[in-house]
């Protein structure tokens, strides 16, 4: 299998794995063929290591991609569990760089939250700073009176 091209195994560079570049676009489908192999074999990888050693009261974890990742987080946390889906048309993405890849953006790592959950957050982000400031002040203020 694939090893994933991490920066640390590969010397790659991490912070341009984070952006749209086509430098990430080189390594994503390695990258996306890694986490399923791993995610086959064990459903709660990532998960696990994403709140490993986690004392705070609340905290975020990005970027869930699949249903799974859901499932485990409610399993394991319950009703603090506040899932949160951010949002942005396609002409907006399409502005910030985004360009479509047949085989990727169409994959269960791009698309697996697309239906199946309820989100208890929708928030709006098309580049208006005022409504999306607006957006996060809620849901800060309904964590704040949730602890």
């Amino acid at each position: 299998p694939t090893e994933p091209p991490s920066p640390q195994e590969h010397g790659l560079d991490f912070e341009r794995l984070l952006d749209a570049s086509t430098y990430k676009e080189l390594f994503r489908q390695d990258m996306i063929r890694w986490g399923e192999e791993k995610r086959q074999s064990d459903p709660g990888f990532f998960c696990r290591a994403a709140v490993q050693g986690a004392l705070q009261p609340v905290w975020v974890v990005s970027d869930t991609r699949r249903l799974s990742d859901v499932h485990w987080f409610r399993d394991a946390f319950g009703d603090v569990v506040q899932t949160v889906r951010v949002v942005a048309s396609e002409e907006t993405r399409k502005r910030r760089n985004w360009v479509f890849v047949t085989g990727v953006d169409d994959a269960e790592s791009e698309c697996g939250l697309d239906q199946g959950v309820a989100f208890d957050w929708v928030i709006t982000n098309d580049g208006d700073e005022v409504a999306l400031g607006e957006q996060l002040e809620m849901l800060v203020q309904s964590l704040h009176r949730s602890l």
